[in-house]
């Protein structure tokens, strides 16, 4: 199956979109379950759905399953293990500071995502691709500086970093591990390395909590309906994302992802009631202003 090159713009748009819904879930669950229950909860209830999408690709397709190699499982380890990190100090960061901001430090990614995608996938990088990248991240500089910055500010922005840093990793692991495949069309390699990726995860972090915290693991059991739910929205919110990454470059998805700074705005301001600043206002707007010169500068 091929698909219209600006496809990657609306998978990406709809995965941000599920993606801050299903942050704002796991936000709600981090005070019951600690950071890493609740970051287990998009891998192991998501672990279900996304093996479903799997099962129904694999058979509208009459096709079997890929067959891997040592490189895709290199890359896709990578991917999981730094996304399990990346996640949970998600999770940290926003539960010291309000959504939005807390969301706006980690998204200093894509320069990293576009350094990283440069260096190891020899990914095609453009002037004003960088340009666009370097808008869009100053937007998200612009609404998370503070001019009280204190020690616990200073410590949530570097959690928020390191999230960062992790989530660009994984980015490129993903995308690695797709590419690798070497399998014609997008839904086949992006559906069966989620699949893959998840299953890595879910087993990595229950083994992890059986054995350092049982109680969240009890916890999370009792919670299973908005577990559920979360894990539902990561999946198909990471479905969309390895759509994006089977179609262009991990620094052009992460970089158009930074709208999610726009969701999680509305989110922020209609269900975590935190009020939000003229300063982050023209933040998102330098955001959007990068995101738009990205969609044009790759038509």
């Amino acid at each position: 199956m091929t698909a219209p090159s600006w496809f990657w713009i609306v998978f990406t748009v709809f995965a941000a979109a599920l993606q801050t819904g299903r942050n704002a879930m796991q936000r709600e669950l981090t005070a019951t379950l600690g950071a890493v229950g609740a970051t287990h909860v998009r891998f192991l209830f998501g672990t279900p759905f996304a093996l479903l999408f799997l099962i129904v690709v694999l058979a509208t397709n009459h096709a079997a399953l890929p067959h891997t190699n040592a490189g895709f499982w290199l890359w896709i380890v990578a991917g999981a293990l730094t996304q399990i990190c990346g996640t949970a100090l998600m999770l940290v960061t926003m539960k010291q500071r309000s959504f939005v901001v807390a969301t706006a430090y980690i998204k200093t990614e894509p320069v990293f995502v576009a350094l990283f995608g440069l260096m190891f996938l020899a990914d095609p990088s453009t002037l004003p691709m960088f340009v666009a990248i370097l808008i869009a991240t100053a937007g998200v500089i612009v609404v998370s500086f503070s001019t009280k910055a204190n020690y616990a500010d200073m410590h949530t922005a570097l959690l928020g970093l390191g999230s960062g840093l992790a989530f660009a990793i994984a980015a490129i692991g993903f995308r690695g591990a797709i590419l690798s495949l070497a399998l014609p069309g997008y839904v086949l390699p992006a559906t069966f390395t989620l699949a893959t990726g998840l299953v890595i995860q879910a087993v990595t972090l229950s083994l992890w909590l059986a054995v350092r915290d049982p109680r969240a693991l009890a916890a999370m059991m009792r919670l299973w309906r908005p577990s559920l739910s979360a894990g539902f929205l990561g999946a198909l919110a990471s479905e969309f994302w390895f759509l994006a990454f089977a179609l262009t470059s991990a620094a052009n998805v992460r970089t158009l992802g930074l709208i999610d700074v726009v969701f999680a705005q509305g989110v922020s301001r209609f269900l975590f009631r935190h009020h939000t600043t003229p300063r982050e206002y023209t933040g998102i707007a330098i955001l959007l202003a990068g995101a738009i010169l990205l969609v044009v500068v790759h038509r």
